[in-house]
Formats: C-alpha cells, structure tokens, sequence
C-alpha cells in the first residue's frame, strides 16, 4: 500500500461469486461489519472492494505461523502456553460476539502467531459471505466450515449461533491438551458425521494424565446439543481458569 509505505495481505475470495446477484450486497454488508473490529488479537481489515468482478479484503500483513503450525510443530504444548493461547483465542471470539458476529469457520489455521508469540485470530465472516452468496459453494465449502472443528449444527446445515462457536473453540482446545482432534476418518464427509452422531472420544482416554476438572470443561464444550454448553465464551474461558485452579487436587473439584 504506497500511500501508508506499508505491506498488506490481500485476500480474495472465489471469483464464481460475481455470478451471484446477492453477492455485492451481501459482501459489503458482512465486509462493514468485519472491519469494525477492533481487537488485540483479531486481525485487522483496513479495507475491502471489488475489482474487475473479484472481491476482495485487504488486512494487516503479518509475519507469521498459525496455531496450527505450532502445534504441528513435535512436542507437545505446555499447560501454561496452552492457557495463554487459548485465553488470547477466546478473548478475541468474545469481543467478536458482543459484535454480533459469528466466526463459522474457527480453525488453527485461521489463528496467526506473530514473532512475539502473540495470536491474531482472522478470516470472521468469510464462511457468511460464501454460504450467502452460492449455494454450490455451501454445498462443498462454506456451509460446512472445515470438518475437524465443524459444529454439529453446522454440519447439518442448522441455523448457527455463537454456541457454535463455542464448539469449534472446544475442538481447538481439546486438540491442544491430547495432541490430537477428537474425530478422524478416511473422508472429510465421514468425519463430518461422527461430530453429529459419534460419542466424544474422552479426552483422558487420548492423553491418560488429564485432570478431570479440565475434561469436564472439555465435555461441555463439545456436546452435541447447543443448549448442554457453555452459553457464552466468556462462560467458558472462566470454567477452564477456574478447572487450571482445581486440577491439582485429588478430586478436581
């Protein structure tokens, strides 16, 4: 961007999308509403246009991993880095909320880490934008958000809310503390199921060392019906604190 002296990320979404008569309206009104944010740990949107049929979002370019990388990365996360990672993670998607606005697709991969280790979540309302816009890209992409982490409200194609997130955000956890996600399988539909119909693998059956106060913030997180979790993020970034107090404790209560 000459004008600021400063590098960007440009990011543009499916080119198809200009086929669809909602699309530029649709994009803009989501695109407003996802520059507005303003947070220490989303990453900025300092503008968005359309050019030559092509949408597309401008942000802050970091130079930077995602989450994913880091726990890619061999050994595994300590509990105090898990903490703080996810403390950072879950206050921005908060922020996010108190916004009105529904991430959809909440994935390591969509959380940055710049050099100081600090987390940038990105990329809210790029499912929105796509579900909204064509139907054959919901069918494959948007709607379903990305199997690993995907809700199973979402997964059926449901009316989504912010209990959905929580959902995702609880994948992300449990990925953190076990090493790994909880539903795998040889095709992304198949794993998509197992989040809808499957039993949550228990987390100390994963990793046999957790402590039960963290499982049980674990397991709520991850029901299967919105109304059984934490009602807010908030809600559930105190429970998990709150779990990281009693986990020493013989019982974990």
């Amino acid at each position: 961007q000459p004008s600021m002296d400063r590098n960007v990320a440009v990011k543009v979404l499916p080119s198809q999308l200009a086929q669809s008569p909602e699309f530029t309206q649709r994009f803009q009104q989501e695109a407003r509403i996802i520059a507005r944010l303003e947070h220490a740990h989303i990453l900025p949107v300092f503008d968005y246009g359309e050019s030559e049929g092509i949408a597309y979002f401008v942000m802050r370019y970091l130079d930077a991993g995602t989450l994913k990388d880091k726990m890619e990365a061999g050994s595994p996360l300590p509990l105090s880095e898990i903490d703080r990672l996810f403390s950072q993670l879950a206050d921005a998607l908060s922020y996010a909320h108190s916004q009105g606005v529904i991430h959809r697709d909440l994935k390591p991969a969509n959380a940055l880490i710049d050099s100081r280790g600090n987390l940038f979540l990105t990329d809210f309302g790029i499912a929105k934008i796509l579900e909204s816009a064509s139907p054959r890209l919901t069918q494959t992409d948007a709607i379903m958000g990305t199997p690993a982490y995907i809700s199973p409200e979402q997964a059926q194609a449901q009316k989504v809310d912010q209990r959905s997130d929580i959902y995702s955000l609880g994948i992300i956890l449990y990925e953190m503390v076990t090493g790994r996600v909880p539903y795998t399988a040889d095709t992304p539909l198949a794993v998509i199921l197992k989040h809808v119909t499957h039993p949550l693998p228990l987390p100390s059956s994963v990793k046999t060392d957790i402590p039960e106060a963290i499982e049980q913030v674990l397991l709520k997180a991850l029901a299967k019906n919105p109304d059984d979790r934490f009602a807010t993020v908030a809600e559930f970034a105190s429970t998990w604190r709150r779990a990281l107090v009693l986990k020493d404790t013989p019982s974990g209560r």
